[in-house]
């Protein structure tokens, strides 16, 4: 039976180099790569020679007859995808890739044409061990890591939920780039407190800031300085015993959660919330925030939505993933009546699909201490409601959504009760000083990498990741992009295009 790519799928493409037979798809060439939310293996041209198996970093792929119950829907999502005349339900999926070119062979760099290179990179998330592995590729390159943390590997170790055990494996990557002899990892260095930017640059012959977007977007309305609202990053944060939120308290003696957004992490969040806490006694999830786990009386926890449903943030296979968790999962089937799915492409469908089949599944009783996710849209918030500082619920206006995913309030007000509301609407890089930024964006505006002060590039000075492209993507995406600023850097010392700051 063919391989499968499943919810674990990081999508940094080192499967697609691997495969003999070019069926892996979208490779990084093709202009579906960088808005995919996994990559998939076609049936149909797949050989089951275990190459993809051997070359994925976080174990996501795997035969199909050998897939657990609850990743079987992935046999399904792979071969939608190549118009497998595939029915979900009553939905047919037509044929939706476009006819694939061969994959050009990989190899091994040419040499750097100039003398030897000693490049500092700031932070070591993904994005930075990526960009190290690329540099570190050219034999006359040395690369040195500044990390303010005490751990490197930033959000793959920090981000990355506990119970998420394949993603969490990309770290074992990162650990064998780290041990190249070419590079240090310098721990518990930050820039700006114990050495400048200018002393960086001039120790080095060029800087990649690799920083991400280490704050959360922040949430506009009147009542999020009240105690009982936190930005969902630093639940994250303390559930992933990261130092700078190790000390948080959440309350968590109330009966409903609100959580404030429906991507990935709004899930991610929804579901430790909502899990046994003896199952997450087997991950890496922090002691503290087990042991208040353990005592929550959460009820129900709501995921709301300002559009809808087709226009939901999260992917379809972290959907899948809490799907079949063996949580309750419920969707109202009034926010999914007559929604238009003409014109959706395939993963979208598939989404409808699902959430479709959790507004039918039967309620879970509450016995056990069990604990319901339902999703609601179609509400935008409005204010945070509360009673002598504390969080007492939220006031959400309903909006009517258009064709477009356009929503406009109605006018209509609703108000939920809660005890502890979450904002999950994204993350936001923060300002280096002594570099340009864009504050809306939450970037350092650049050019292909090349770090840009107006119309002019600044000497020596790059950016990858988050903080150079907004917080997009997944963890392999950081892959693509660090080779495109590698390849940025390259032609400019070859150019001659360095010089000193």
């Amino acid at each position: 039976m063919p391989h499968v790519v499943t919810q674990a799928c990081c999508g940094d493409a080192s499967c697609v180099y691997a495969c003999p037979v070019n069926c892996i798809h979208p490779t990084p060439d093709e202009p579906d790569f960088g808005t995919a939310e996994m990559l998939y293996i076609d049936p149909s041209t797949c050989v089951d020679c275990g190459a993809c198996v051997t070359a994925c970093p976080v174990g996501a792929i795997a035969p199909g007859h050998r897939l657990p119950e609850d990743q079987r829907r992935f046999t399904e999502v792979n071969a939608a995808q190549y118009g497998e005349n595939l029915f979900v339900g009553d939905v047919r999926f037509p044929v939706n890739m476009a006819k694939r070119l061969p994959l050009a062979p990989v190899s091994t760099p040419a040499p750097l044409r100039a003398g030897p290179q000693h490049v500092a990179i700031v932070g070591s998330g993904p994005s930075a061990m990526y960009a190290a592995d690329e540099l570190l590729r050219l034999p006359n390159v040395s690369v040195t890591v500044y990390e303010r943390l005490s751990l490197p590997f930033g959000l793959a170790r920090f981000g990355v939920a506990p119970d998420h055990t394949a993603t969490r494996t990309v770290m074992k990557l990162f650990d064998d780039i780290a041990r190249h002899e070419r590079l240090r990892i310098l721990l518990n260095v930050e820039i700006g407190r114990d050495l400048t930017l200018d002393e960086l640059r001039e120790r080095h012959d060029a800087v990649f800031w690799a920083g991400g977007a280490p704050t959360d977007r922040p949430l506009r309305i009147p009542g999020t300085d009240a105690h009982g609202f936190a930005a969902a990053t630093s639940l994250v944060g303390w559930y992933n015993d990261h130092p700078d939120f190790a000390d948080r308290r959440f309350d968590l003696s109330g009966e409903r959660v609100v959580v404030i957004g429906n991507g990935n992490v709004a899930l991610d969040v929804a579901r430790i919330l909502a899990a046994d806490p003896a199952a997450l006694a087997a991950t890496t999830i922090s002691p503290t925030a087990l042991e208040a786990l353990q005592h929550k009386k959460i009820r129900e926890i709501l995921v709301v939505g300002r559009r809808g449903p087709r226009e939901a943030a999260f992917t379809l296979p972290e959907l899948i993933g809490l799907a079949e968790s063996g949580i309750s999962v419920h969707a109202d089937p009034a926010d999914l009546a007559g929604v238009d799915t003409s014109a959706s492409d395939i993963t979208e469908r598939e989404k409808l699909a699902l959430l479709r089949e959790l507004a039918e599944r039967p309620p879970v009783g509450s016995e056990d201490g069990a604990v319901r996710i339902r999703f609601a849209f179609g509400l935008a918030p409005h204010e945070i409601r509360t009673d002598d500082g504390r969080v007492t619920g939220v006031r959400f206006e309903r909006t009517a959504v258009a064709a477009d995913g356009t929503a406009t309030p109605t006018g209509e007000i609703v108000d939920v009760d809660a005890g502890l509301v979450l904002s999950a609407i994204g993350y936001h890089g923060v300002a280096v000083p002594g570099l340009p930024f864009d504050p809306k964006r939450g970037v350092i505006p650049n050019d292909d990498g090349r770090v840009m002060d107006g119309d002019i590039p600044v000497a020596g000075v790059y950016v990858t990741g988050w903080i150079k492209r907004g917080p997009t993507g997944f963890i392999g995406t950081n892959k693509t992009d660090s080779a495109q600023t590698v390849a940025s850097w390259r032609h400019d010392v070859e150019a001659g295009l360095l010089t000193a700051p």
